[in-house]
Parts: structure tokens; C-alpha cells; sequence
């Protein structure tokens, strides 16, 4: 090209392998890719991408390493991973953060929930900070949400020591800001050498003037950035916004130096011809001026679903499509249907961020998953081979991955795949290495199911398989947990490895559709050439929504588009293109879950609310009064006038005559491909000789330089001028054969039985009107044969682990042939199989060709049903009818008809009868019994249409299949184990409750058989107190311990047990009498019953083995029986957990305990202090880590917490707490860890506390200015302090990385699913 007047642009994306260069001049468009790293010829990838643009267009040579003339080109615009770099390898600016005083680990505990369920090594992501500074400070609120008679504290304020706060709530100020502690303590972090600093007050986004204080006293001290949290994220809750302030303070430094680093290479005075802009994670441009480290973070993936919204939606059709990007490590997952979808909470390289950025849902590892064959069924990742060393046929000695697979079955062609292997890296991929290494594998499958053997087409293909069903699976989540068909939409894929997986992905979803770009490997930068400048502020205020309060809210978002306009204008944006999106941050009373609602034409943004809330969550309660919680302006603006519309691919393809591209002129040639049992020879095309309206009939390929798309049979592709459209049958039937187990067969049912399970346990938390059930989770959903027998279970919950079966059988012995279709069932007696009487479970039989073929069961916790106290948990319950309703047998759908007489029996005048209140809140209750009902309904309906698919008996057979799969890894670790340990056998271990209740177990193992025998003889009798557990809970904690040990993702379901033989002795402490009180059994007890199971295979210390619950409120009945409005709260506070040793993937590693981090049988969230106090009458004192408080050893047990409430109005607590009395053992020589204390502060006057220890349990009559202070126990030790690495075997090179994670965490919306799936109680 020779030299253009015309100006240049540029828009580059640099990723981890390759940097992607589009440049436009004129009419012209071109794009290029080259290393992002390659350091023997070039130091920074963008600026050398610039230069070879430049070359290209002037026709002239240009010397590396001078700086850049840049007059010719009138924009350069960028997506980097400068800042996800830095996050991932840790390696950002040295850091403080200043924090309010008592709060110092508030960051480290976060929510306190623990991000996998069964790991017994809690791994979490480190804090970015190196100093911390608490600064004595404190405000809180003096009126509370909750309060019955809605006292506002208005008439406290005197501008003095009660002020309002920016949403005009009003604040108390405890304690004024110390101005010159403050300054001595940052002068001393200045002289550590750290110039960046992070300022995280409590309340600091409402009452902002100490964080305002606090930030000009440091830039006087002479830190060169401060990131204050009420300007990064002014919105609720202290742990998000403070983990998304240091973020900033940590990459802020990294961007800028980058940037600076990178205008060098420019001449001097480039800024007068050349914008240089930089793509943010909300999907718009900023000036290099203004680009943050918080904004980075998803610079590129932002541009991909730009690029695919611009390219592949039409406005004029509506047809929503799902962005598809799979490259070589991950696979990305969006939608987009007109508007962006933004995510507001998500998870990134282990860290959780709220800030608005692109819903971008990472799904997979993409063409880097490893392969295993594990117990009969095949895994694809979570693990990822990753760029080094890379799949088997990367020539680095890497390990099969499904690269492999598509290159093996013919899906990918060496000698069109960059050759860019070996040690001269002038190599194509390696095919010799990649079928001897699935040769190998076919062996050691084939000597398993000798009777039936495959060959090693048939394992590849089986991979490819199960890789697209676990694919689909998070699409199918990430859609309809919006309320959104999947099969709605057009599949736009790209990335490397997008198209050859496309077709066979949409079948599954059955998807008619899939969309390609011919530069879908480019999307990312021709998004970003595509953005607007955008511009972003969000401020919180508090309201309840009316057309009177809708007004001044308006006003306000008219003075933040004036601020917005302002800074647009100064990058540049012509303010005639200026485009204003206004939002309301809306929500139900009482409730943390919040809609961001957009602007509607008419304003009614009421309306709209209901329609979103009824769309994403299936009801809405019009009574309720709605809440606005943050005003939010988003402004776009575009700097020049080119017109970047594009033509509607759809329109092209109506309009088009279509040709067929069989010629063989037209082919390039022919290639094997592997496909559905068959070996295909199949036509090669070349993109860039297919012309325009070409039609290509699968099985077929398509390849260009970066990609390779593969057209499946009886798909159909047409090529147009700048996409290809793909039209697929997906009408068809599966088969799977039932003459022998296919072991790819094996590991899709189970795939699809979890499926289904985790579908119901949507649509439950979606229709559930009670927070305990939409926002803790506590609920679990499950799959039963039909005899009862566990099939598959969504785990929300580890003691409804197996508990379920149990009830199960009883409920079919029990109807027996009075069972029909259309019946539900209802019960909650520990007596039948429950875990204790809140926990209600609904069952539904799935009729299929008139024969009771499966049972679908959803298990809720239901938080008012009763009994002697508010919240149905009085820690003085002594029999089981001071705990509320006790339903062991109720058809509650009898013929499809809902039994309303016998719901007011069992939830009001049955527990009347025996002296105790019957529930407090029917509403509720019946809300969330249809919820449960609606749930199975979901469970039936996709278990037919599955038998529709494959057939009844395909579907039972696998079913059993899967079972056996389970028993199989059970069974292999209990032979493990016995051969190691002979000469121990039979092990035995015993554990107490603070009352001296023994739990014992001896646990002995046939080796030959691979069976064990549990037996808990011994165990004390049934106890005089709400610590009995039903015998459901002892399987439970059965099937946990064995999940955490074997640490395999092994199906969850009765093939667990199948191996093993349980001794539980009758009217015991773990099995007692139908009377028995058991409502802290379900917490308590479950927790000894893990600690002494853990103790007897001596794997691990304990943990801290309580759930050091707290249950709090006022109202409920008064002497006369009259119901007093109130309100109640839980929560349950972490501790520290065990240490120990595992061997994982060969290697075996000693780990110490985490601390402050909830363990075993529970998983809770904590509630984020600012909630807390703005809702309830409680004021937070101090929420720490108990330091010292693990036992020591080897490896010590984790910490637990201080956690110090003072109260601000009377209420009634419960405390249900345990190990007071009997220290977390160590084991080994470890130490054991501490107990926990509980106190009460009397508050006596004149600041004077009076001190009284508090026992286990207890229930208390809090006044106001009284204090609840609890010390949560410590882990303990796991062998002698003294000993070496030699005596214990250990492998010290076993890491995990640098964020925590072992493998990666979905981010976006999805990520916030699967976090909530693995955290409630």
C-alpha cells in the first residue's frame, strides 16, 4: 500500500498468545496478528503492531526502537491484559489499605463462605495489601429497615453528632475521624516504600466526609495514588466495595506506568494528531487520561461481546443471540438482545469486584481441558493444559486435551493450524504424539469393558462429546436463570477454537442457528474499533419508589448526564452523538436482591420492575414496597462521524442466490473426519476463495489462517460477504446403547442427570418468595430412582447430602399403590426420614407409559414454622413438638388438587394441640410449598423429555450406571486405603458434645470386597436438648466425608453408600426416638458427627466443629395468643479449619488451616456489616480473626473469629453454639485448637459493661446498649511442630496458583450461581 492522505485508525487487541491489529484507511480494511511476547524482536507488541501498520500503509521501512510518528493516524484504540497480568500473577503495587478500626480483616474473611464445598485444603485468594491501618473512625445508623414502626431518626439530627448521609439517611458519628493518629500512621507506611493506598470506611459510600478527610490527608503525606471506595464503587456493602478499592490502588499504578512505557514510543506532540483510547470492561472507550485498573480487567473480552453485538444482532429482527468464544484456555459465554447485559458482582482471578462490567461468564477451560478417564467415566478439565506446556500436540510434552481430540478425529489440519512448534518453533502440530497418547488411553478404557472394546476414534470422539455436553450445560444455566429459552437464540460463535464446536453445541441446545464472522479470531479488536467512548456514574440514595420520589430521582440523573456530558466532551466526543442510559437500582423491601432497571420510554419504571422480576424470578408481590438503592447514568458518545452501521447478515441471507460449493475447483481437498461412529472423507474449503452466497453441506471445513470451522452432517453453511450462517436439524433422536455400558454415554447421563437436578434447583430459588430460600439457598433438589434410591443431587446444602433417600422410601412404602400421577407428597419428621422440621420436602412420582419410573424431591428450609419460639430454633426445645409443624405423611396434591384443609391442620392447628404456636408466617410457607411443587414440575418435565430422547429403558439403564460409577470410586478408595492400612484395622475414634455426649465410631474394611462397616455403637443416648440427629444426617455426613476424601467429581448419589455398611444404634444421640428434639442436630451435631468421621481416617486435625449460630428478633405471640409484628435474623460465624495432608495428582502436600472460613457442613455467607446495621437494630463492634487461636503443629490448625455486636433496641437471642467445652483436637502431635467463649456485655450505665460468660446455649434478653461477644473456636494442629517434610513424605513443589484457584471460576452472573450453589447453610 503506498502513501493514503486519509487518516489512519487502529483498534488492537492484545491477548495472552496473540495480539490481534485491525486498521482501517479509507474504504480499506486489513487486520494481521502477531506474538503478544516476542522479546528477541521487539519490546511491546502494540507499539510494533503500530509500526507494521504504518510500513504497510506509507510503503516505507521503519526502524525498531525509535519513537512512532503518529501524524498520519487519527486514533489508536486498545483492549490489554496489562491489568489481568498483574492480577493473576500478583504482581501489582506494593499497597495499604486504611480501614475503619475493628475491621482490619474484614477483607480476608470477605463473606466467609469457602469457594469449594468438598475441599478439605480451604484455598482462598490471598489480600492485594501488605500494610493495613485502622483508623479510629466510626458511624453507624440509628434507625433500622426492619423496625415495625418505621422510626426514621429524622428528629436526631443536629448536624453535630447525628448528620445526614447522601441518600439522607440518617448517621450517628461514634467517632470523629483522629486526624493525627491517622497522619503518624500513614507517614509510617510511606516510609515502608508504599505510595499507593486504598481508603475503606464503614458506611464510607453514604457518609463520605472521613473518607474525604482521610484521602487529602494522604496525598499530603505524598502518596502518589489513593483510591477511595465511595469514589470507586459508592454503593452497600463494605467487603465488595473494598475488595474492588484495593483492586484499583494495586493495578491503577501497574496501568498507568504501562501507558507511560508505551506513549514513548511515540514522538513528541503525538496528542495533537492521535486519540489514543483504551477498551474498558463496561464495553466503552476511555481516553489514556482517565483509563483506571478497576476498568481493565475485562478489556478484551469486553471488546468480543462489542464486536459481536454489532456484527451479529439485528435491531430490526430481535433475535437475541449468545456469544460463543472458545479459545486455547478458556471459553467465554455472553448474551446480548439489544441492550448489553451487565454484571454488577463477579469473580475474577479469584477476587470478587462490583463494578458495572459486561456480563462475561467464563465456562470452560476451551481446547487446553485435560482429558482423564476416572472409575469408569470420562472427565474433560476443569484443568486446563494451558499455553505451556499446551495440548499433547503442542511438541512440549503436554497431556491430552480436547485439541487433541479435534485434531486426532480430523477436525483440525496440521498443515493449515500455525506452525509455530519445536524447539525452532517452525513446526506444525504434532499428530504421531497425539494418536500414540490416545492409543495408550485406549488401552487402559478397553481393559475395563473388555466385552466391548473401542477403538481410539471412538474415545476421541466420545471426549468431543462429553466436552460439548458440559459446555452446554453453564449456557443452558446462564440463560434460563434470566427467565430466557436458550433455544431462542442464534449462536454467534468465535474465538480459535469457537467453530469446531459450534454446530454440535447448538444441537445440544437446540439452537437452528449459528452465526460466524469471517473475522470472528479478530472479534475482540474489531469490537473495539466498533465501542463508543462511554462514560459511567453511579450514585446510592434510598428510597422508596413512587411517582413523587421518581421525580427527584430523575432530577438527579439530570445533574450526574450533565457531569457525564462534561467529560465526554473533554476526550473529544462530538455532543450531538452524546446517547444517555439512565438506571434505577431497584429491589423489594427486606430483600439483597436488586434489578438494575433501565429508563422506559412512558418512565414507568414500576412497570418495568414487575416485568423484570417476574421474567428472572417468576413472582411479584405488589403489596411490598419497592426500594431504589442506586442511581446510575451511563453516557456514550462517538468521536468521529464515520458511519460504523452494518448490514444485516440476516437480510443478506434472505436476499442472496445461494450456490452449491461442491465443485472441485472450488474444494481445496479432502480430509478423514471422524464423526457419530463414522469415518467421513469431507471436503476442505478455503474461506477466502468461498464466494459470496456459496453453500456448504456438512460434514464439511472451512479454514482460513486463524480458525477452522466444522460443518456438521445434515448442517447446511452459506457464506456471505462478511459472515457465515449455519443452519442446523435439531429435531433429532439420541441413542445410546443398553447392551453393554459406554462408558461416553456413562459420563453424559451423569452430565444430564445433574442437569436436571441443578434446572429444579433454579426454578426453586427463583419462584421462592422467603429470603432463606432465593438468597441463602437453603435448599437442596434431587433425583430418585423408583425405589428411592439417590440418582442425582444438586448440593446446595452438605446435610441434605443422601438424607433425602430416606424419606423417600419411606414415603413409597408408606402410599404404596395409592400413589398416582398427579399426587405430591409432603413431609419434614426426622422420624421419616427428615433432618429436622424446618427442612420441608416436597415429593413428586414422574410417571412415563402409565409405570412409576423416577421420583423428583425438593428440600427447603422454611424459617418460620412454629413452635415455642420465633424462627422455629429455641435452643430449649426438649421435644420435637416444641420445634413447630411434623408432617410425616401428607398427600398435599391429591389427583392435581391442592389440599388448603390440610395445610391449615399440619401448619396451624396441629401445633396449637400440643401447647406451641403454630407458624408464624402462612404466607410464606404456602408461597414456598408452590415454589417446591413448581421446582419438581421442572424435574418431571425434563426427566420426559429426556425419556422422549432416548427412550424409558436407555434412561434406567444409565441411571443404574451412574450409580454403580459412584459405588466403583467409593469402593476403589476403600481398597486403597485398607492395603496401606492392614495393620490398623478396624480404626475407631470418639468426639464429645459440651454436655459430655459421646459420639463413637469404629470403621473397618474388607479389603478383597472394598466394603466398610460404620459402626456407631457406643454413641450416648438420645440427648435431653435440641442436639439429636436424625439417622439421615449420620448418611449425610457419611457421603460428605467420603466426597472430601476420595476428591474426585464423582457422582453425587446412592452409589456413595453403596459400599458401605452403617451400625447406628436406636435412640441414640445420631438415631433417636420420633420425640426427640433435633432442631440443633442439623448444625451441631452434623459437625461432630465430620469431625470424629475425619478423626478415624486420619487425614486431617478438626475444625473448628461448630456453626456458632445466633438467631436474634422480636414480635411473634403474645400471652394472649395475639400475633406482635416483628422481625427475626440469622446468621452463622466461621472458624477455623482443619490442617492436614492430601496427595493429589501424585503428589502429596501438607496444608495449614484457613482461618475465619466456614467448614464442613455448613457454608454461609455472612451478612456485610452495613447491611446489618442499616437493617437491624445492632451496631458491629468488631469482626476479626482470634489470632493464635488454631492449635499448633506441622501444619497448624486455621484461626477462628471475634465477632461483637452491641444492640441498640431490646431483643430476644438464641445462641446455639458448641465446642465450649472441648477443644478441637489436634492429631499426630498437633496441638489442639481453642475453644470457643461465648459473652454477654450488661450494659450497667455510665459506660459501664459488666462481663458474664455466656454457656453453649442459651437464650437471652438483650436490652438496649447490651453486647453479644463471640469467639469462635480455633482448627487444630496436625503433627509435631518439630517435624520434617522427610518424616511426613511430603512433596514441597506442590502449589496451587498465585489466585487461589486450581482451575478456572466462572465470572459474571454464572460465576454469582455457581458461588451461591456452593454457599447456604
Amino acid at each position: 500500500m503506498t502513501i493514503n492522505p486519509e487518516p489512519i485508525t487502529i483498534a488492537i487487541d492484545r491477548g495472552g498468545t496473540f495480539t490481534d491489529i485491525l486498521y482501517r484507511v479509507g474504504s480499506i480494511e486489513e487486520s494481521f496478528k502477531l506474538l503478544s511476547v516476542d522479546p528477541t524482536n521487539y519490546k511491546d507488541a502494540n507499539i510494533e503492531g503500530i509500526r507494521r501498520v504504518l510500513e504497510i500503509v506509507h510503503g516505507i521501512s521503519i526502524p525498531r526502537g525509535i519513537p512512532l510518528d503518529t501524524s498520519s493516524i487519527s486514533s489508536i484504540r486498545l483492549g490489554t491484559t496489562v491489568a489481568t497480568n498483574a492480577l493473576l500473577e500478583r504482581k501489582g503495587a506494593k499497597i495499604a489499605l486504611v480501614t475503619t478500626k475493628g475491621f482490619k480483616d474484614l477483607l480476608h474473611i470477605g463473606d466467609q463462605s469457602r469457594p469449594e464445598l468438598f475441599a478439605l485444603n480451604i484455598v482462598k485468594p490471598g489480600v492485594l495489601f501488605e500494610e493495613v491501618v485502622e483508623a479510629d473512625e466510626r458511624v453507624t445508623l440509628p434507625a433500622f429497615t426492619v423496625d415495625p414502626t418505621g422510626y426514621d431518626a429524622q428528629e436526631l439530627i443536629d448536624d453535630i453528632r447525628y448528620v445526614r448521609g447522601e441518600t439522607n439517611e440518617v448517621f450517628e458519628i461514634i467517632k470523629p475521624l483522629d486526624i493525627e493518629k491517622l497522619r503518624t500512621d500513614l507517614v509510617q507506611l510511606k516510609n515502608k516504600g508504599i505510595k499507593s493506598i486504598a481508603i475503606v470506611f464503614i458506611h464510607g459510600f453514604n457518609f463520605q466526609l472521613h473518607e474525604k478527610l482521610a484521602g487529602e490527608l494522604a496525598k499530603q503525606v505524598g502518596f502518589t495514588n489513593v483510591s477511595l471506595s465511595h469514589e470507586i464503587l459508592p454503593v452497600i456493602k463494605a467487603v465488595p466495595r473494598g475488595q474492588s478499592t484495593t483492586l484499583d490502588a494495586y493495578l491503577t499504578p501497574i496501568v498507568k506506568e504501562y501507558i507511560s512505557a508505551f506513549l514513548k514510543g511515540f514522538k513528541p506532540g503525538f496528542e495533537k494528531y492521535t486519540r489514543i483510547e483504551f477498551m474498558q470492561s463496561d464495553g466503552g472507550l476511555c481516553s489514556y487520561t482517565k483509563f483506571s485498573g478497576l476498568k481493565s480487567l475485562l478489556s478484551g473480552p469486553a471488546g468480543g461481546i462489542v464486536g459481536a453485538a454489532k456484527t451479529c444482532y439485528d435491531s430490526n429482527r430481535k433475535f437475541p443471540i449468545i456469544g460463543f468464544d472458545m479459545g486455547g484456555t478458556s471459553t467465554d459465554v455472553s448474551r446480548f438482545a439489544g441492550d448489553y447485559e451487565f454484571s454488577f458482582e463477579s469473580i475474577i482471578a479469584g477476587i470478587k469486584i462490583a463494578a458495572p462490567q459486561l456480563d462475561i461468564n467464563t465456562v470452560a477451560a476451551g481446547g487446553g481441558s485435560i482429558l482423564t478417564y476416572q472409575n469408569g467415566v470420562f472427565h474433560v478439565g476443569p484443568e486446563s493444559a494451558g499455553a505451556y506446556p499446551g495440548p499433547a500436540c503442542y511438541r512440549k510434552n503436554g497431556p491430552l486435551t480436547i485439541t487433541d481430540a479435534n485434531l486426532f478425529t480430523g477436525r483440525l489440519l496440521p498443515n493449515y493450524f500455525p506452525q509455530v512448534f519445536g524447539p525452532d518453533e517452525n513446526q506444525p502440530i504434532d499428530m504421531e504424539i497425539t494418536k500414540q497418547k490416545f492409543e495408550e488411553l485406549t488401552k487402559i478404557i478397553n481393559a475395563d469393558n473388555p466385552k466391548f472394546p473401542k477403538t481410539a476414534y471412538e474415545i476421541a470422539e466420545g471426549f468431543i462429546d462429553v466436552a460439548n455436553y458440559q459446555m452446554a450445560k453453564p449456557i443452558r444455566n446462564l440463560t434460563e436463570s434470566k427467565g430466557h429459552d436458550v433455544s431462542k437464540h442464534i449462536l454467534s460463535s468465535f474465538g480459535g477454537a469457537g467453530g469446531q464446536h459450534a454446530c454440535s453445541l447448538a444441537k445440544l441446545l437446540k439452537i437452528n442457528k449459528v452465526i460466524i464472522h469471517k473475522h470472528s479470531s479478530i472479534l475482540s479488536a474489531y469490537g473495539i474499533y466498533l465501542a463508543p467512548n462511554v462514560v459511567e456514574i453511579q450514585e446510592p440514595v434510598s428510597e422508596t419508589y413512587s411517582s413523587y420520589t421518581r421525580i427527584n430521582l430523575l432530577k438527579n440523573c439530570q445533574r450526574l448526564q450533565s457531569i457525564c456530558r462534561k467529560n465526554l466532551i473533554s476526550q473529544g466526543v462530538k455532543q450531538d452523538s452524546v446517547v444517555y442510559n439512565i438506571y434505577l437500582n431497584m429491589g423489594y423491601k427486606g430483600s439483597d436482591t436488586r434489578i438494575m432497571v433501565p429508563q422506559p420510554n412512558d418512565d414507568d419504571f414500576l412497570s418495568l420492575f414487575y416485568s423484570m422480576h417476574a421474567k428472572e424470578f417468576a413472582f411479584n408481590d405488589e403489596d411490598r414496597p419497592i426500594i431504589v438503592s442506586d442511581i446510575r447514568v451511563r453516557a456514550s458518545g462517538d468521536v468521529s462521524s464515520y458511519d460504523k452501521s452494518i448490514k444485516s447478515p440476516y437480510d443478506e441471507y434472505d436476499d442472496i442466490g445461494k450456490l452449491a460449493a461442491k465443485s472441485s475447483i472450488i474444494r481445496e481437498t479432502r480430509n478423514s473426519v471422524y464423526v457419530d461412529g463414522n469415518h467421513y472423507q469431507t471436503d476442505v474449503f478455503l474461506l477466502k476463495k468461498l464466494p459470496t452466497g456459496a453453500i456448504v453441506e456438512g460434514p464439511a471445513l472451512i479454514v482460513d489462517a486463524n480458525q477452522t470451522i466444522f460443518i456438521t452432517p445434515s448442517s447446511v453453511a452459506t457464506i456471505l460477504s462478511n459472515h457465515i450462517i449455519i443452519d442446523l436439524e435439531t429435531t433429532y433422536k439420541s441413542t445410546a446403547t443398553t447392551s453393554f455400558v459406554d462408558p461416553v454415554q456413562l459420563s453424559i447421563f451423569a452430565n444430564r442427570f445433574m442437569s436436571i437436578a441443578e434446572s429444579m434447583s433454579r426454578t426453586l430459588q427463583k419462584i421462592a418468595v422467603s429470603a432463606n430460600i432465593k438468597e441463602r439457598l437453603d435448599y437442596s433438589c434431587a433425583l430418585f430412582d423408583n425405589e428411592g434410591n439417590l440418582a442425582a443431587n444438586a448440593p446446595n446444602v452438605p446435610v441434605h447430602l443422601g438424607s433425602m433417600s430416606t424419606a423417600i422410601k419411606y414415603q413409597l412404602d408408606f402410599w404404596g399403590q395409592d400413589l398416582k400421577e398427579g399426587d405430591i407428597l409432603c413431609t419434614n419428621s426426622p422420624s421419616v426420614g427428615g433432618t429436622h422440621l424446618p427442612d420441608i420436602t416436597i415429593i413428586s412420582p414422574v410417571f412415563f407409559e402409565d409405570k412409576l419410573q423416577f421420583v423428583v424431591a425438593s428440600r427447603a428450609h422454611h424459617s418460620e414454622i412454629g413452635g415455642s419460639a420465633p424462627g422455629s430454633s429455641s435452643s430449649y426445645a426438649r421435644d420435637i413438638y416444641d420445634e413447630g409443624v411434623n408432617i410425616e405423611t401428607w398427600k398435599i396434591v391429591s389427583k392435581g388438587k391442592f389440599d388448603y384443609d390440610g395445610l391449615k391442620y399440619h401448619f396451624v392447628d396441629n401445633p396449637k394441640s400440643h401447647g406451641v404456636s403454630g407458624t408464624r408466617n402462612i404466607d410464606d410457607n404456602i408461597s414456598d410449598l408452590k415454589a417446591q411443587i413448581a421446582s419438581n414440575q421442572r424435574g418431571i418435565n425434563l426427566l420426559k423429555e429426556l425419556f422422549e430422547e432416548y427412550g424409558s429403558e436407555t434412561v434406567l439403564f444409565y441411571m443404574k450406571k451412574v450409580k454403580k460409577a459412584a459405588a466403583l470410586a467409593v469402593t476403589k478408595f476403600f481398597k486403597d486405603f485398607a492395603n496401606k492400612n492392614k495393620d490398623k484395622l478396624p480404626l475407631s475414634a470418639i468426639d464429645y458434645m459440651d454436655d459430655g455426649s459421646e459420639i463413637r465410631v469404629k470403621v473397618d474394611i474388607n479389603e478383597h470386597e472394598g466394603i466398610a462397616t460404620f459402626d456407631f455403637t457406643g454413641t450416648s443416648l438420645e440427648s435431653y436438648s435440641n442436639l439429636n440427629a436424625p439417622k439421615s444426617i449420620t448418611l449425610s455426613a457419611v457421603i460428605y466425608v467420603l466426597r472430601c476424601l476420595i476428591d474426585l467429581d464423582i457422582p453425587l448419589n446412592q452409589g456413595c453408600l453403596d459400599p458401605c455398611k452403617l451400625i447406628i444404634p436406636d435412640n441414640s444421640l445420631i438415631n433417636p426416638s420420633k420425640f426427640a428434639a433435633v432442631c440443633a442436630g442439623n448444625g451441631m451435631t452434623s459437625q461432630r458427627l465430620t469431625d470424629v468421621l475425619f478423626k478415624v481416617f486420619g487425614f486431617t486435625s478438626a475444625s473448628g466443629g461448630c456453626m456458632n449460630g445466633i438467631n436474634f428478633g422480636t414480635g411473634g405471640e403474645n400471652e394472649k395468643g395475639e400475633m406482635i409484628k416483628g422481625f427475626g435474623y440469622t446468621e452463622t460465624i466461621g472458624q477455623g479449619s482443619c490442617a492436614g495432608i492430601i496427595e493429589k495428582n501424585g503428589e502429596r502436600y501438607g496444608f495449614h488451616g484457613f482461618s475465619g472460613t466456614q467448614t464442613n457442613m455448613t457454608n454461609t455467607r455472612i451478612t456485610d456489616a452495613e447491611v446489618l446495621e442499616k437493617r437491624y437494630p445492632c451496631f458491629l463492634i468488631e469482626y476479626c480473626i482470634r489470632k493464635d487461636s488454631g492449635g499448633k503443629g506441622k501444619w497448624n490448625g486455621g484461626d477462628g473469629l471475634i465477632r461483637e455486636i452491641q444492640f441498640n433496641s431490646p431483643v430476644h437471642v438464641s445462641l446455639v453454639t458448641q465446642r465450649r467445652v472441648y477443644k478441637p483436637w489436634g492429631i499426630y502431635g498437633g496441638e489442639p485448637g481453642h475453644v470457643g467463649e461465648n459473652y454477654l456485655g450488661r450494659n450497667r450505665g455510665n459506660g459501664v459493661i459488666q462481663w458474664i460468660r455466656l454457656p453453649s446455649l442459651a437464650e437471652i434478653e438483650i436490652k438496649s446498649g447490651d453486647i453479644l461477644k463471640i469467639l469462635t473456636p480455633g482448627g487444630g494442629g496436625f503433627g509435631n511442630v518439630n517435624d520434617t517434610d522427610e518424616f511426613w513424605n511430603i512433596s514441597t513443589d506442590f502449589k496451587y496458583d498465585k489466585t487461589g484457584n486450581q482451575h478456572i471460576i466462572a465470572g459474571g452472573s454464572l460465576g454469582k450461581h455457581v458461588e451461591a450453589a456452593n454457599t447456604s447453610q
